[in-house]
């Protein structure tokens, strides 16, 4: 006869502690972790801004004070550091091509004033040393001939220039003169209406990367994770030390950074969701976990890099125009990248046996658990996912919006949301469509509203689908009683 292991047996105390010491070990590790990343931020940003701060105080141009109040030409594109910021921007004419020879006249605390003169590719940069509001203002008679303002009253602009940050301002010229106002209904045009439309299938491909994730979260945990516009964050942030600080290669930060989001999903499940899962937490408290971990990342972001927005790549970006489109070399290629890993992620959720298992899971877990799959090894793999497609989100936003801060995901979490409220909650592809179709409404209302009402389009929008359709659509109706 076999023996049986007495109840008291050292063998028995390993098996009764060993999971609560795989617990305690992962999330070690995760602390572990997460303390390496806000060390190599630290020291990276220390590291790379000392020889910028340096060289600053040691160049003749950097030392004599600009604050003078004598007019000057800046030469070259200004630095950022510890001790100067940069106010910098591009001036267009109306062919979207660069207007060299414009002056722009900036003027600040202390009697600052300085002028820049655009150069071949239409750019002009000015160096401060002071912290405060600075005036911008276009000098008109400088203008190509034939050329004017778009909007003749945004000649003189109000800026907030910071230290160790840049400042942008783009000035649009007309071969028109006139006054024309940013919420003037009558300037729409079919030209406008057709760059919009551009600009809002970008957005919406780039939201998708971020709401695929979210969408696969909720479908197979039931979970709305409120924290999941910061894994967008922290990859732009990540991006920034990465290759503004660092200098590495763009594209060698981009995949650096989506694994390492893709890590911290993973180790997010491993030492917080699936151990409240397994102590049968609600989902309800879940979701209040996930808001306090949103405000602590939130927080810890603000702490390490500042309240300003930091910039993944410094100078002015080069513009394409095709097809009467013009954006941004980052922004075709964000696009492009965007596109491919969305279809790559379809195709791996419709063929391969793990994304049939992912889909029978968000389906319905008791059922797939029953055919004998691995739930938890899904959920892990769907953290894991999600967090590495915010990441990349972060690190193509902060490219094309030419700028990151932290709070960037928390601004994006509403059209997130309502994306996949659109689409239908836990479908992937429902995501893809309901991001697509909010980033073109959001940027088409540009047309006929201000721009800071953009964003207010999509809560209408969630709105209305919960009134009218609530499942969504791609969603199933449910009966609920």
């Amino acid at each position: 006869m076999g023996s049986i292991t007495p109840p008291g047996s050292a063998l028995m105390r390993r098996l009764r502690r060993g999971a609560p010491d795989r617990r305690k070990r992962l999330v070690l590790a995760a602390v572990l972790f997460l303390a390496f990343l806000a060390f190599l931020a630290t020291f990276a940003v220390d590291w790379a801004v000392s020889p910028a701060a340096d060289a600053a105080t040691s160049s003749p141009s950097a030392s004599s004070s600009p604050s003078t109040g004598s007019a000057s030409t800046a030469e070259g594109p200004c630095a950022v550091s510890p001790t100067n910021g940069c106010i910098r921007g591009t001036i267009l004419d109306s062919e979207r091509k660069p207007a060299t020879g414009v002056d722009v006249d900036v003027a600040g605390p202390g009697g600052f004033a300085q002028t820049a003169t655009t150069d071949d590719s239409g750019r002009w940069s000015v160096t401060v040393t002071t912290a405060g509001q600075y005036t911008v203002s276009v000098d008109q008679d400088s203008l190509p001939k034939g050329q004017y303002l778009t909007d003749a009253g945004d000649a003189e602009r109000k800026v907030n220039a910071t230290l160790n940050a840049n400042v942008g301002q783009i000035f649009q010229l007309s071969d028109q003169q006139g006054v024309t106002t940013s919420d003037d209904t009558s300037s729409v045009s079919a030209a406008r209406a057709w760059q919009q439309l551009a600009s809002g299938i970008r957005l919406g491909l780039l939201i998708a990367l971020a709401s695929v994730g979210l969408s696969l979260i909720y479908g197979t945990t039931g979970l709305s994770s409120f924290s999941h516009g910061e894994q967008v964050t922290l990859g732009g942030l990540l991006a920034y030390v990465f290759a503004n600080q660092l200098g590495w290669n763009i594209w060698v930060t981009g995949i650096v950074v989506t694994l390492l989001c893709a890590a911290t999903g993973y180790l997010q499940d491993a030492a917080i969701w699936r151990p409240l899962r397994r102590r049968r937490i609600s989902l309800t408290q879940l979701m209040i976990v996930t808001i306090g971990l949103s405000i602590a990342a939130q927080y810890a972001f603000q702490y390490f890099f500042g309240a300003s927005t930091v910039r993944i790549q410094q100078g002015n970006p080069e513009t394409v125009t095709f097809a009467g489109l013009t954006l941004t070399v980052q922004s075709y290629v964000a696009m492009g990248i965007a596109l491919v890993v969305l279809v790559g992620t379809g195709l791996f959720l419709a063929k391969t046996r793990f994304g049939r298992a992912t889909r029978a899971v968000s389906d319905n877990p008791a059922l797939a658990a029953a055919s004998g799959i691995d739930v938890d090894r899904v959920i892990r793999f769907v953290w894991t996912l999600a967090a590495g497609l915010a990441g990349l989100s972060g690190v193509m936003l902060g490219l094309v919006l030419n700028g990151v801060n932290w709070q960037t995901g928390l601004q994006l979490l509403l059209l997130m949301f309502a994306s996949v409220t659109l689409g239908g909650l836990g479908t992937a592809y429902g995501a893809l469509v309901g991001s697509m179709i909010i980033g073109i409404v959001v940027e088409l209302t540009n047309l006929v509203l201000p721009g800071d009402f953009k964003y207010a389009t999509a809560l209408v929008i969630l709105i209305l689908i919960l009134l009218f359709r609530p499942q969504g659509i791609f969603g199933r109706a449910e009966r609920i009683g």
